[in-house]
Formats: structure tokens, sequence, C-alpha cells
């Protein structure tokens, strides 16, 4: 990276060995984007060198868990916590859009919120947790926030993970004081219900990358977590940190330059886990 370049220039440096071409089919029966890539698609000179440092020998999903060990999610979980000191039953909610439902995984065990259960098993061996995966293919902050009522609320949730923000800037929309205030809307109805609360951000991908209004969308979601005092799990500074630590890219973000391989749902969920039980030590 080089100084006095955008953000949004800098990032995109890192797939400069891909163009995308997009075909978007929007609605609840939405169908994800086609992607084209011109020549050997992240066969670019910046993806052979990441993959030159990359240790040959180490999983995608493993060398992105090391480089992104003493993650912090900037707020305590106190309901989370005392459900698992007491070894009461812990529930989690996990509402968001398509990485929430884990669009390209073939089987629902490698989604990030069932990994992340597994991971918290793990950690938490005494634990007894259960996790509903809300998720939603093309859903909006908006038509999340319209879902809480039947599809968190009712679950009674002890945390609920948020995923937000991707559809409403990789498909063209722009996100204001009034998106804003529908995020702060939607923590505090969240709040209001007993939850803890963890937003989850952006994926560092093509898709994401190519809109002039990331940046702000990235920005508008730390303030919120910021300002409601609520948890904020970074997965864009994840995969970012990762693709810069010489994990091809390819090895995160599937075909159509927007959604999570498998390795990443994976790096995702385990690595959400752990500040979770990191959060109540």
């Amino acid at each position: 990276m080089t100084v006095n370049r955008s953000p949004g220039e800098s990032s995109t440096r890192v797939f400069s060995g891909f163009a995308v071409r997009s075909r978007i089919i929007r609605g609840n029966l939405y169908q994800a984007a086609r992607i084209a890539y011109v020549g050997a698609a992240f066969l670019g000179s910046a993806t052979e060198s990441a993959r030159a440092q990359a240790p040959a020998d180490m999983p995608a999903a493993e060398t992105c868990l090391t480089v992104n060990l003493n993650l912090s999610l900037g707020a305590r979980l106190p309901r989370t916590a005392a459900r698992l000191k007491s070894s009461e039953p812990l529930k989690i909610v996990a509402i968001g859009s398509s990485t929430t439902v884990g669009l390209w995984v073939l089987h629902s065990a490698a989604t990030y919120p069932e990994v992340m259960r597994r991971e918290l098993l793990r950690l938490r061996s005494n634990a007894e947790i259960r996790v509903i995966n809300s998720g939603r293919i093309g859903d909006t902050i908006p038509d999340n926030v319209a879902r809480f009522k039947r599809d968190v609320f009712p679950h009674r949730p002890d945390l609920v993970v948020w995923q937000l923000g991707t559809n409403d800037v990789a498909w063209g929309g722009h996100p204001d004081d009034q998106l804003k205030n529908k995020i702060v809307q939607g923590v505090r109805a969240l709040k209001a219900s007993g939850a803890d609360v963890i937003l989850m951000d952006l994926q560092y991908a093509p898709m994401v990358l190519r809109s002039a209004n990331y940046s702000r969308m990235e920005a508008i979601i730390s303030e919120v977590a910021q300002q409601e005092q609520v948890g904020l799990f970074s997965r864009f500074a994840l995969m970012r940190k990762s693709i810069g630590a010489g994990v091809p890219p390819s090895a995160l973000v599937a075909w159509d330059g927007l959604h999570n391989t498998a390795d990443g749902y994976d790096c995702i969920g385990r690595a959400l886990a752990r500040t979770v039980s990191e959060s109540i030590q």
C-alpha cells in the first residue's frame, strides 16, 4: 500500500487480478451476481505474490485465524456471560442476509453461525448452546429490522449477531443518516428485548470494494456500535488482514466476488466464537 491513496483505491489493489461483471436479480428470490473473470481468476501478479508469502502447509482458514488473534468486540456481553458461567442454556440468533444463510456452501454445518456454535462448545465444553439462523437472501438493513418481530424476538435470544450493510452498498445504495438511524432503531429494539448484540460488518470482497460508499457504511456500523455500546465484529478487517498476510483472495471470497468460501465462513465463525468466549473471561 502506498500513501496518499484513498481507502477504496488501496483496498481494490489487492483484487487487481480480476474484473467483475454483474447481473443482479433482487427480491425475496434474489439470485446472486454472475461474475466472469478476465484471464485466470485470482492469478494476477499480486495474488501470486500473496501465495508465495502464505505458509504452504497451513489451510487458508487456519492462516486466517492465526493472523487474527486477540480480536476484541469492544463491549461486554453480560447476558451471554451469565448464561455461560452458570451453565444455563445460551440461545443465539444470527440475523442477516445471504452470508448468514451461507450462500454457496452445501450444508448448514458450514455456515458461520453453525461453525460459531461448534467452536463455542469446544471452548466451553459444559455449555448448552442453540443457534437459530435467521438469515434471508437479499435482505437490506430495513428488511432485517422489519423481520425482528417475526424472526428474532419470538426466540427470546440471549445474544443476537446482526450481519448487516453489504446489500445496502453492493447494489448501488448510498448510506446516509436515515440508514444510520434505522440501525440505531434496530439495535435499541434488540437491547430492549434483553439480548446482547454484536454487529458484523461487510465482507472484504470485490463487489463491496467497487462501491464508492463502502467506507461510509463501515464507518456508520462502527459509530453505532460505539454509541450504543454493543459488540462489533469486523469481518472486513479480518478478511483484509488475512489477505494482506498472504491468504489468496480466492480462498476466502467465492467465485461471485462477493460471498465467502467454506474457508471464509469457517474462519469467520471460529473467530467470532473466540471473541465471544474471550469477552466473558
